[in-house]
């Protein structure tokens, strides 16, 4: 194993792969160059003398400025270094489009909706309309465990705290998102349990929802129950005797769609993880599939990468209102746009946002981006789509189920338990978090630190995808996690 890599060929730092002692010596294109102090794993170091003032490139784009001199072999970090960025920009489009190339299909074994959509999942799923009947949606979905069979994969409650009290958007975006999760076709059963006078109530939310399966989704609504909780276990068993009728069978990985989100992120994501479920992207694409990448402030930075990746100027333009649109909710709130990276990051080696930005972007691979999606809204074209949504963990993760995703792949250098209404596979960037969190951790990318190939960890991550998306449990679902959380930006009554 190497003790550091270099990105680019035009970078002018590399990232220590492993701890750096001072004064080692390493061969660099050829240059010889002696680190000056001891180089963190994932951390950057210099491979010339810089000025101070003067990009740092890493790859291949300048992720700021420095601060002071540097000399060779010097720690790259926030001591010396700081972001480039500005507030709103003006963009230009300037296609850059890598040729669609298309592979043979594979399949996957799914459920086959009424309605002809393809799941993953066989769930029962329990969905508040507000957040006063929580605590009665997870009490039902508790009392009926038992249901749980062979094909009958889980029971399990949404809770949130939203759905009365909100005003403008915040309504509408708790209205579409739960409309969607009822929508989702990895649930085979859904009961909607309502309060009866809350704002976003079952009369409401029914008109959000389209036309609907009534075997599929019930309806209860809790002030006109002489008893919720039993009349609720109820429904649910009649809702587990009707997905019972639905078994696995083979379906075309075309109808995948994957959501990639990062969180945690250490100077390794942008190097092994990231990239990776790049190439697993590019893969699944090849074979007609979709991707969704979200989490809008990590794109700060490395934007014009994805706008010149769109397919058309429409969709340029889009992604332009993408980007600016989530800067003005900053500064709307008197927030600093780049206030980012977090202390995990910082420790991790990530320096700026451009940093993280160009990092985290990674996951897009090299497809043509073929959608914008606001928040809320579902996927309808197939390959890459952008989706807007905030970098929190479980915001953007819910952001993509309600989306359509039918799995969310999250990188992470640091870990983390959390999961979402879909299967969540946690992708570590390095081998230690892998081997520390057994627990957590699906799959480990941080062997590509260690000499395995970009396209050997895509291959054996759209392997590990497909058997996901063929009944293989992830660790937060044999963990009985199940979470979710809407984007909240306005006022609460």
């Amino acid at each position: 194993m190497a003790d550091f890599i270099k990105i680019n060929e035009n970078d002018n730092v590399a990232v220590a792969l492993e701890v750096i002692p001072a004064d080692t010596t390493v061969s660099v294109d050829g240059t010889e160059v002696t680190t000056v102090m001891e180089i963190p794993a994932g951390h950057k170091f210099a491979l010339a003398d810089l000025a101070e003032g003067v990009p740092v490139i890493k790859y291949g784009f300048s992720i700021g400025n420095t601060t002071a001199a540097v000399k060779k072999g010097e720690w790259i970090h926030t001591h010396n270094l700081k972001t480039g960025l500005g507030d709103l920009l003006e963009y230009s489009y300037e296609p850059d489009l890598a040729e669609e190339k298309f592979t043979e299909d594979a399949a996957f074994m799914g459920y086959r909706r009424r309605d002809g959509r393809a799941g993953v999942r066989n769930e029962i799923w329990i969905i508040p309309t507000v957040g006063c009947v929580n605590n009665v949606a997870s009490r039902i979905a508790e009392l009926s465990k038992g249901l749980v069979r062979e094909n009958i994969e889980a029971v399990c409650a949404f809770p949130h705290p939203y759905g009365c009290s909100q005003m403008g958007d915040d309504q509408e975006h708790t209205r579409q998102i739960l409309a969607n999760l009822i929508n989702h076709p990895n649930a085979g059963g859904v009961l909607v349990l309502g309060l009866g006078c809350e704002n976003s109530n079952i009369d409401v939310l029914k008109g959000y929802l389209g036309e609907i399966d009534s075997d599929r989704v019930k309806f209860l609504v809790a002030q006109e129950s002489d008893d919720e909780i039993a009349e609720g276990v109820g429904i649910v068993k009649g809702l587990a005797e009707y997905a019972a009728q639905f078994q696995r069978e083979p379906i075309s990985v075309s109808e995948l769609v994957i959501g990639m989100k990062c969180g945690g992120s250490d100077g390794l994501s942008g190097i092994t993880a990231n990239p990776a479920v790049g190439r697993f992207s590019d893969i699944l694409i090849s074979k007609k599939g979709t991707t969704i990448l979200t989490e809008v402030p990590e794109m700060f930075g490395a934007e014009t990468i994805l706008m010149n990746r769109c397919a058309n100027e429409a969709l340029f333009d889009k992604t332009v209102d993408l980007i600016n649109d989530f800067k003005n909710y900053f500064k709307r709130h008197n927030q600093t746009i780049y206030e980012n990276p977090s202390p995990g990051n910082k420790k991790g080696g990530i320096s700026t946002l451009e940093d993280k930005s160009l990092g985290c972007t990674q996951k897009s691979g090299s497809a043509v981006v073929k959608g914008v999606l606001a928040y809320g809204e579902t996927v309808s074209t197939p390959g890459l789509n952008l989706l807007s949504a905030p970098g929190n963990d479980l915001v953007a993760a819910t952001a993509l189920a309600a989306s359509g995703a039918h799995i969310v792949l999250f990188t992470t250098g640091r870990g983390t338990p959390f999961a979402c209404p879909v299967p969540t596979v946690k992708i570590s960037s390095n081998s230690r978090l892998a081997g520390k969190k057994d627990n957590w951790i699906d799959f480990n990318a941080g062997v590509v630190a260690e000499g395995e190939s970009l396209d050997a960890a895509g291959q054996r991550l759209f392997d590990e995808v497909v058997a996901v998306a063929s009944g293989r449990k992830v660790k937060s679902e044999l963990a009985g996690f199940h979470d979710m959380a809407i984007f909240k930006q306005g006022v609460t009554l």
